[in-house]
């Protein structure tokens, strides 16, 4: 008697348990889901909303799935008179890979000498450029503009490149990743006579691929994207990036074709979100090793 009341009594407890996990799973599913659509659903409406005639751009309740694909809102874009799209493309382009260089070779070799190198104020330079994280551009905004005209350097690409050509950020996250690396390796190289130049390039560069790939992803995203910098910057018209010319999609009073203006900003998100695709792995690899420490 006591053995079968003994029984039924674990096997409750085990049904319950069983449940508690498996209903755990599920809100976490649930929650996941929710946050999918949430993300997706403004991406799949403007994908939905640049294949559909213009009087239709904007109907209540909005929708997600066109009964006629207008492809030819694309190569209306692609053909504008108002904006030369492929010269916009590349000007963006040029930009973003030239400042994503530009932070992999200082972030790395900064985040390097912080977490390796001993050196006077060391802790206290650390510690100025994470408090410099929590300074936004608009604060320095001015300051930057007069630097930026004293040098001579207004109306050209370098005056987005070389303000945004290291960042805190990127030394932060580099540092981190250096400091996830065994002392060992950099001790038994100089042992060998390396330099501390040697040291970086061949020995502990190539071992910090995961963030480099994300610093160099999150790198290109944010300028690719930057549209308060040329708009402050730069004046010609055939020095503008991609996002400064599309609103000239709009046209005057924002009376342009809406479904236009959505087909250019998708061509522009386009290539963001294969990048972010294919690099996805390393970003999350990257950022998920970023605080530790062997």
């Amino acid at each position: 008697m006591k053995k079968g009341i003994a029984e039924r009594r674990s096997w409750w407890r085990r049904a319950g348990r069983f449940l508690g996990y498996h209903a755990g799973e599920a809100i976490v599913w649930f929650f996941m889901i929710g946050v999918a659509v949430f993300e997706i659903a403004p991406i799949s409406w403007l994908f939905s909303t640049s294949l559909v005639e213009p009087a239709h751009s904007f109907d209540l309740p909005p929708k997600f799935f066109p009964t006629a694909f207008h492809w030819e809102n694309y190569l209306a874009v692609l053909n504008s008179t108002e904006i030369d799209f492929v010269r916009f493309f590349w000007n963006s382009l040029r930009v973003a890979a030239t400042v994503t260089g530009a932070q992999l070779l200082t972030c790395s070799m900064a985040g390097f000498a912080f977490a390796r190198l001993r050196f006077p104020g060391r802790a206290p330079l650390f510690f100025l450029f994470l408090a410099s994280m929590m300074v936004p551009f608009q604060v320095v905004m001015i300051p930057t503009f007069i630097i930026i005209r004293v040098l001579g350097m207004m109306d050209t690409h370098w005056s987005l490149i070389l303000p945004s050509a290291t960042s805190a950020f990127g030394i932060f996250l580099m540092r981190q990743q250096f400091m996830t690396l065994p002392e060992e390796l950099m001790e038994a190289a100089r042992m060998d006579g390396a330099s501390f130049l040697r040291v970086y390039a061949q020995i502990l560069l190539p071992l910090v691929g995961p963030g480099l790939s994300a610093l160099a992803v999150l790198t290109f995203l944010a300028s690719w994207n930057s549209f308060m910098a040329p708009l402050l910057f730069i004046r010609t018209w055939e020095r503008f990036t991609l996002p400064l010319a599309l609103v000239q999609l709009k046209g005057y009073m924002g009376m342009g074709n809406r479904a236009h203006v959505l087909a250019g900003v998708m061509m522009s998100v386009f290539p963001l979100m294969v990048l972010f695709l294919l690099a996805q792995r390393h970003i999350l690899q990257g950022i998920s090793t970023t605080g530790l420490k062997y």
